[in-house]
């Protein structure tokens, strides 16, 4: 095989596999359904011609026997004048339509048969179509069926186009989502560990942690000044029982306080300072 040869074999079948895959057999009926019938057509137009050339060699061939009819009379009106002459041309005419008369029987015959061959095709035709209108409407109705039942289980099994795109879709939905979880928490972790800055706050991360020690150191002061003060009220009243406060009434108004609204952090800082006065 040459290689035009082998090419041209390729590409043919390249367009046969492309044309199957865009055939709809549902389509492909209708066509062929519409395809006999035009063939149905055709053979009566068939038909149709036959008759109208068959009428008219018959019409021809009446012309012809009314001549001869003609003719005849003609020579036995010779004969009774005595006119030989004139009888023998008239019998000459009359020999002449009758010889066109059985050509023309003839090619009647002929057209006769084709016609009736023509019914018997016509016939046989469109019994034939009737039959493939019934097998074309339960090939189609088999078919609508398959493929109904074909969306169905790839919509049931996500096998289909649709299906794949949206699973593909939910898939893409999930990789972003779980990026995005894994960012936050990544700034999350970042931000306890102080590499990332508060950009909303002018304080570096620096003054923050200095901020937050001499908080601690603040609170820590007012503990032990409040434990001095205890201590010397313990001194002074030992035998007043109802001065006397209990660890767990302690802990009870500690969290008590802690639901109420938090003070002014100047207040805080004054009190802090009288407290520092009083010691000293």
């Amino acid at each position: 095989m040459g290689i035009l040869s082998r090419a041209s074999y390729v590409i043919r079948s390249k367009v046969n596999a492309v044309l199957n895959r865009a055939e709809d057999p549902t389509e492909t009926l209708d066509y062929s359904y519409e395809q006999l019938r035009d063939e149905l057509q055709d053979v009566k137009q068939g038909i149709a011609d036959l008759t109208t050339q068959k009428k008219r060699l018959e019409i021809q061939k009446r012309r012809l026997e009314e001549n001869v009819e003609k003719h005849n009379e003609q020579a036995r009106q010779a004969v009774e004048q005595d006119r030989e002459d004139l009888a023998r041309q008239a019998l000459e005419k009359k020999k002449q339509k009758m010889s066109q008369i059985e050509e023309l029987e003839g090619q009647i015959q002929d057209l006769q048969a084709q016609q009736d061959q023509l019914v018997e095709q016509k016939d046989e035709l469109q019994k034939q179509i009737e039959q493939f209108r019934t097998k074309k409407e339960t090939m189609k109705a088999r078919h609508e069926a398959a493929k109904a039942s074909a969306r169905v289980n790839e919509a049931m099994t996500g096998a289909g186009d649709e299906m794949q795109d949206i699973n593909q879709a939910i898939e893409r939905a999930e990789e972003r989502t779980e990026d995005m979880e894994a960012r936050s928490q990544a700034m999350d972790e970042l931000r306890e560990d102080g590499v990332l800055e508060n950009q909303l706050s002018d304080k570096s991360s620096l003054e923050q942690e200095l901020e937050e020690v001499q908080q601690k150191g603040s609170v820590d002061a007012e503990l032990d000044t409040l434990k001095a003060e205890m201590g010397k009220a313990e001194d002074g009243d030992s035998g007043s029982s109802n001065a006397d406060v209990s660890e767990a009434d302690l802990e009870q108004e500690l969290a008590d306080d802690a639901t109420q609204v938090d003070v002014d952090e100047s207040e805080v800082e004054s009190e802090l300072d009288e407290l520092k006065d009083d010691e000293q």
